[in-house]
């Protein structure tokens, strides 16, 4: 019986390595195969909501300003209700670089019911730029983008008709906590949703990442523009699954795209994960019993196995365990960091399961989706 027991994990991880679309090896990057130039390029917009962000949204306007684009670019910062200085602060970007992309900032409408406020700042400014651009370029208000990062989402859109190019922001990773937790964080994500079959017209696997997605402007409106999302929490990836509808889309890991606010520490992050965690399993008591049960399956019962089975079981567990290790090691020296977090995988994954079950009991203590002071989750179900 315990050897049974041996081999789920094992066969977990042969499924995850073997047949999971290659998501561990971390070959989906901006940086291969880069596209062929287009012979005109396309008017781009990007559209950056932002909250409280006094503190890196110079840095981050500054950065969209710079952009060694070749064609028509300006951006557009809608101000949802910031009490910190968040519109002079980003005028500030200003500066001396008035021969750099147009600025414009808008001061945003009072949230309506119905909405994430994110997302009402999103539809205001895309409604703001209306049909002069090609191109969307949906942007949070902590990501830094390199100079050539708008030039190499476009050659690629324009190369492969994409409706959406979306990048997976490099994630501050310098303190012991970050280095934790950060990588695992993509990690996950990357199990859930496998870049290549994102990439793959024929699959159903649809995901974006918020902090970076060039979106084709007649795609969006194909689907009913940001409205047709305006209750998600997860946004990017229920507008990576409406705009996959319209035609190809992609999702890269990438360096040109990097996030400037750093973590404070393990409960920031688990803040961070449990504010979306349980709306990625539909609000389902069902399905969070399901994800605990196969959290604890592929991660901790292999080295439960390995340190207190015996026989073959002990086997099973080693082998099990060496396996999410190997697994690990790609993302691992993606951000630079020690080897030796791999074996380490088991206590990270019990630390996202509590980060999980941390998002549920917010929910039904009704204050699901925190953020910035607003409790968004189920805000369609109200």
């Amino acid at each position: 019986m315990s050897l049974l027991l041996g081999l789920v994990p094992v066969a977990i991880w042969l499924v995850l390595l073997l047949a999971r679309g290659g998501f561990w090896l971390c070959r989906e990057r901006d940086s291969r195969d880069p596209a062929p130039e287009p012979a005109a390029w396309p008017r781009v917009v990007a559209v950056v909501p932002a909250r409280d962000e006094a503190d890196v949204i110079a840095r981050s306007i500054g950065s969209l300003r710079a952009q060694d684009y070749p064609g028509p670019f300006s951006v557009i910062l809608v101000d949802d209700g910031s009490t910190d200085g968040t519109a002079e602060a980003a005028m500030s970007a200003l500066g001396a670089t008035a021969d750099r992309a147009p600025l414009e900032v808008l001061r945003g409408e009072p949230l309506p019911g119905g909405w994430t406020g994110k997302l009402w700042a999103l539809s205001q400014g895309v409604r703001h730029a209306g049909d002069a651009p090609d191109y969307l370029l949906l942007t949070d208000a902590d990501i830094g983008h390199a100079p050539d990062n708008l030039r190499a989402l476009v050659a690629r859109a324009e190369a492969g008709r994409l409706s959406l190019v979306s990048l997976m922001a490099e994630l501050s990773c310098a303190t012991a906590a970050e280095r934790f937790l950060i990588p695992a964080f993509v990690f996950f994500f990357q199990t859930l949703y496998p870049f290549r079959w994102v990439a793959d017209a024929r699959a159903r696997t649809a995901a974006g990442a918020g902090g970076c997605m060039l979106v084709r402007r007649e795609a969006l409106e194909r689907i009913g523009g940001i409205a047709a999302i305006r209750t998600a929490i997860i946004d990017d990836c229920n507008l990576a699954r409406r705009l996959k509808g319209t035609g190809p889309i992609r999702l890269d890991l990438t360096r040109r795209a990097r996030s400037l606010r750093p973590y404070g520490g393990v409960a920031e992050i688990g803040r961070m994960v449990s504010r979306s965690a349980y709306a990625q399993l539909g609000y389902s008591p069902l399905l969070l019993a399901g994800t605990v049960l196969g959290m604890a399956l592929t991660y901790l019962l292999p080295p439960a196995l390995a340190l207190f089975g015996d026989g073959p079981a002990r086997i099973a567990g080693l082998v099990a365990w060496a396996m999410m290790a190997l697994a690990f090691q790609p993302m691992l020296r993606f951000y630079r960091v020690s080897p030796l977090w791999g074996p380490a995988l088991p206590v990270i994954g019990a630390a996202y399961t509590w980060f999980t079950l941390q998002s549920a009991l917010q929910v039904w203590r009704g204050k699901g989706g925190m953020w910035k002071g607003r409790a968004q989750a189920m805000a369609g179900r109200a």
